[in-house]
């Protein structure tokens, strides 16, 4: 009885994740039309970026494949239901958001190799690839509580390729942010949201004050 009241979440805590997905949703619904869409339609703001997309292509369809894989499996490992109904296919997709995880960062360090957003890619590619082996690593000693932790942060980092991209509609932030600027971005944005969901995952210990 004890062990099933900690496995089932609470009203208040499942209403919050399904806000939490629900925006997380729209953000990268918003950035898929607003980047995506208007690359692929050749949007004049967009145009020498989508030159040097297809000059990368080799390289950027296995990246942008293993993000996409990573970014939608991240809900159905969250999912309480499906991990306690269908472990095994928990597991399975565990191993394939991992590996999805080692060549979307591989790829993507290779696609910056001689460029300015080098150091940015890199950086975000490194913080990607400790989390989700810290993940993985956590899973395979069984131990859960930890390995939770560090798939939220893991996915923290694969969700970066969306918030990094919300403001690119926005002509004066897409055409003066600059090379260098944009590297530092990709940077803020990787640290920001390790922060963030550091500060959520020890939030009840900030606040709480001992006897």
């Amino acid at each position: 009885m004890a062990t099933s009241r900690l496995l089932a979440p609470s009203s208040s805590r499942s209403r919050f994740k399904t806000v939490l997905w629900i925006l997380l949703g729209l953000t990268a619904l918003f950035v898929f039309i607003t980047s995506e869409v208007l690359l692929v339609t050749d949007y004049p703001m967009y145009h020498a970026y989508r030159l040097q997309v297809i000059a990368d292509r080799y390289l950027l369809i296995p990246h942008t494949l293993c993000g996409v894989i990573a970014l939608l499996a991240g809900p159905m490992q969250f999912s309480s239901r499906l991990r306690l109904r269908h472990l095994k296919f928990h597991r399975v997709l565990g191993r394939i958001y991992v590996i999805s995880v080692f060549i979307g960062a591989a790829t993507g360090v290779a696609l910056a190799t001689g460029r300015p957003g080098f150091p940015g890619t890199s950086m975000q590619a490194a913080a990607w690839i400790v989390c989700t082996t810290a993940a993985f690593i956590t899973a395979r000693n069984r131990q859960i509580v930890q390995h939770r932790q560090w798939m939220i942060r893991s996915y923290a980092v694969t969700f970066t390729f969306v918030s990094s991209r919300v403001l690119n509609l926005w002509p004066r932030y897409w055409s003066h942010l600059g090379d260098t600027l944009a590297a530092v971005g990709v940077i803020a944005f990787t640290l920001a949201s390790l922060l963030i969901v550091d500060l959520s995952l020890n939030w009840r210990e900030l606040t709480t004050r001992r006897d």
